[in-house]
């Protein structure tokens, strides 16, 4: 199949360790209910520095998820931003994004670091791994940097999914929704609608999923959003998406 003779979808779940898996599991399980299709599960070696030793049952159950059909993608090493701040930038780093945005101003040298850290435990565990997602979405210049020392065959941010090594980028605004409060919630689930049919002729929508989200409410919302998009697109992963569209 042509890239151009489908509309594709990529489902993502977010923030995958040993300490949110119950809420990625009951995720995962939820958009089986809907239909059976592949996703792309974001993976964080040292999820807040909580250590990478995750214990035999969850290797377990990321190894079926790959039995199943389902991709892992590296999700930054710590999902913390630890770098040094300015004043300008405390608000988008503290507030917005709660102090995750782990390479949102990391130079070169410690962003390689970090990647190569976190390709080194995928390794460690034979995982084979295509993609890389940023936390928060966010990628500094030296993150851009670094990526070029790496194999991976794509990134993405907040509004675009990038191919690599090249640089290559569609439009594709990923369809997140906000829990901190009621009000964030209700219009984030607004924007995601709207969104969706807005972009409805794109060739790629993105679903990107989070622990917060396994909450009844939230489900119910995404779950009725992913049928509709189901009705017109192909449910895909990153990496296969990736491997469609590489030059």
């Amino acid at each position: 199949m042509r890239p151009n003779e489908f509309r594709a979808l990529c489902v993502s779940v977010h923030d995958v360790a040993p300490s949110t898996w119950d809420a990625c599991r009951r995720l995962i399980e939820g958009v089986g209910q809907v239909a059976d299709i592949p996703l792309t599960l974001l993976v964080v070696p040292n999820y807040h520095r909580l250590g990478e030793v995750a214990g035999d049952a969850y290797e377990a159950q990321l190894n079926r998820c790959l039995e199943q059909g389902h991709e892992l993608a590296l999700h930054g090493y710590t999902h913390l931003d630890e770098e040094p701040m300015g004043l300008l930038s405390r608000f988008d780093r503290t507030v917005r994004t709660a102090k995750e945005g782990e390479f949102a101003a990391m130079s070169q040298a410690r962003a390689t670091l970090h990647l190569e850290r976190g390709t080194a435990w995928f390794a460690q565990h034979r995982w084979p791994l295509t993609g890389f997602v940023a936390p928060a979405w966010l990628l500094s210049s030296g993150t851009w940097q670094a990526l070029r020392d790496f194999a991976f065959g794509y990134t993405t941010t907040l509004n675009r999914f990038y191919l690599l090594p090249n640089r290559n980028s569609i439009l594709s605004p990923s369809l997140v929704y906000s829990s901190r409060n009621a009000w964030l919630y209700r219009a984030s689930r607004g924007r995601n609608h709207l969104l969706a049919s807005l972009l409805s002729e794109k060739s790629l929508l993105r679903l990107s999923l989070h622990p917060p989200d396994a909450i009844h409410e939230t489900m119910s919302d995404w779950q009725t959003l992913l049928r509709s998009l189901l009705k017109t697109r192909t449910a895909m992963t990153k990496a296969q998406f990736a491997r469609l569209n590489a030059n």
